[in-house]
């Protein structure tokens, strides 16, 4: 087994950990780690039919993976109510400890996550999904859903961007899409950090937009626009 299955299969093992879920996906620096050995937070977004029942239950295997004053104060149902009104329907559970590695999840309602894919409602969850992402776990093919979200933020980032750039400035566009308004990146954030994740996982981003980019050539895009991505084009 290679170091690409190990992986796949220490982050699948989670999952046993906890209960069912409908969708899964694993995002940051774990797939694109360049040393192995360096420990670095993995994080996962749960897709689940019910999050009322599933906290429930997950409080009953897990109780430790939560704040301990919403676990006293209401447990699942506080929750919940917390995710959905207060937030943008997602709840985390940070700095949780498992099989000696530091993870954070949040678990969101698979009918908000998919319409926030198709109609970018909160921007939170189809803004992360247009950026590299590892599916563990798809019941619902959510990765043919999100071909509606990444063709959209194709055509946003293209409009934002000046008639002539490289492919590594229309993947940057794109992935800046979802810090734009962030305040977090005016102080706390990496400045660099669009950069960074671009070059990082550059072939992953070729990988996911290069069929929607592939759309587009011959329609209304010069072949200046485009030259580093289609060099070869005649349009």
């Amino acid at each position: 087994m290679d170091n690409k299955d190990t992986t796949h299969s220490h982050l699948l093992s989670f999952l046993n950990a906890i209960p069912p879920v409908d969708f899964c996906c694993v995002y940051g620096s774990t797939l694109h780690s360049t040393d192995p050995g360096k420990s670095t937070m993995v994080d996962y977004i749960l897709g689940v039919s019910d999050p009322l029942q599933w906290h429930s239950e997950n409080l009953k295997m897990n109780a430790d993976h939560y704040a301990s004053w919403m676990v006293l104060l209401g447990g699942a149902k506080l929750i919940t109510n917390v995710a959905d009104k207060l937030g943008v329907g997602v709840h985390f559970n940070p700095y949780v400890t498992w099989n000696n590695k530091m993870l954070k999840y949040g678990v969101v309602r698979m009918h908000d996550l998919i319409q926030d894919i198709l109609n970018w409602e909160s921007f939170y969850l189809s803004g992360r999904l247009q950026k590299p992402v590892n599916m563990l776990v798809d019941n619902l093919d959510i990765e043919t859903i999100n071909s509606v979200n990444l063709r959209a933020a194709v055509s946003a980032a293209l409009l934002l961007l000046p008639p002539k750039f490289t492919e590594e400035d229309l993947y940057a566009k794109i992935c800046s899409l979802s810090y734009m308004g962030d305040v977090r990146m005016l102080f706390a954030e990496d400045r660099n950090k669009v950069k960074k994740i671009v070059q990082g996982q550059f072939d992953l981003f070729q990988s996911m937009y290069k069929p929607f980019l592939e759309e587009y050539e011959g329609l209304w895009l010069t072949s200046d626009s485009l030259a580093h991505i289609f060099p070869s084009s005649n349009c």
